[in-house]
């Protein structure tokens, strides 16, 4: 009898625990951005625009890293539990893309 190993990860994200607050954190950045938008359309000085704009980045990226801290985490955890290689490769091409 030959007994297969079967390296599945559904990846459901149900195992998350900070979800609401990087959705909140999305609505504020979105939110941002938005008014930045409005600052360019009425030509707002061009320095104001920049810190704006810049502000908006910072919020994206430490959003960025609310989710990777949580997949690190939960998820990783997990796959690397169940013996998932293709998760660890996943999560260095996201960090590698990330971190440009």
């Amino acid at each position: 009898m030959i007994i297969m190993s079967e390296k599945v990860h559904s990846h459901q994200h149900h195992h998350h625990h900070h979800t609401k607050a990087v959705l909140n954190r999305l609505s504020r950045a979105i939110g941002h951005l938005e008014s930045v938008k409005r600052m360019v359309e009425e030509e707002k000085d061009c320095s104001e625009v920049l810190i704006q704009l810049s502000a908006v980045i910072a919020a994206l990226n430490n959003t960025g890293k609310v989710i990777l801290k949580d997949h690190i985490e939960h998820c990783i955890v997990d796959a690397w539990d169940h013996g998932n290689e293709e998760a660890m490769e996943n999560l260095h091409k996201a960090i590698d893309r990330f971190i440009k």
